[in-house]
């Protein structure tokens, strides 16, 4: 219990001086633009992610088999994450034709590997937690 609220106190702290820093080193013409982008995270996780997964774990659970149910939810929430996060690389967003070393990698073959390795141990997981599975063992 004391390492919990210790680790707590640190992590407000840290949200402490991070603020401190926003307020004294940022620009104050900045502060809405930095608002929104937090704002459009909330909403990006919480309507939209949040919604799509939700909806998705629903039709899973009566389309799936039950021992393929968590691996799916676990794979869904870990690939919307990484969707969400990598769309800045994918769509390009901030590239600019005078600087070649920004946006320089290849982000959609990254996304589309990173994505290809979650399908895999989805299917590794389910195929271990299946019930022919669970016989054998």
């Amino acid at each position: 219990m004391r390492a919990r609220l210790a680790l707590g106190a640190l992590g407000v702290l840290v949200g402490l001086y991070g603020a401190l820093l926003f307020l004294t080193r940022q620009d104050p013409g900045q502060w809405l633009e930095v608002a929104i982008w937090f704002g459009a995270g909330v909403v990006a996780h919480d309507v939209v992610l949040s919604a799509l997964v939700i909806g998705t774990c629903l039709v899973g659970a009566r389309v799936l088999p039950q021992a393929w149910r968590a691996p799916a939810t676990i794979a869904l929430v870990v690939w919307g994450a990484l969707t969400i996060a990598t769309i800045p690389m994918l769509t390009r967003a901030g590239a600019r034709a005078d600087n070649a070393t920004l946006l320089d990698r290849p982000y959609a073959a990254t996304w589309w590997t990173m994505t290809a390795i979650v399908v895999v141990v989805v299917a590794v997981a389910g195929l271990l937690r299946s019930p022919r599975a669970t016989r054998r063992g």
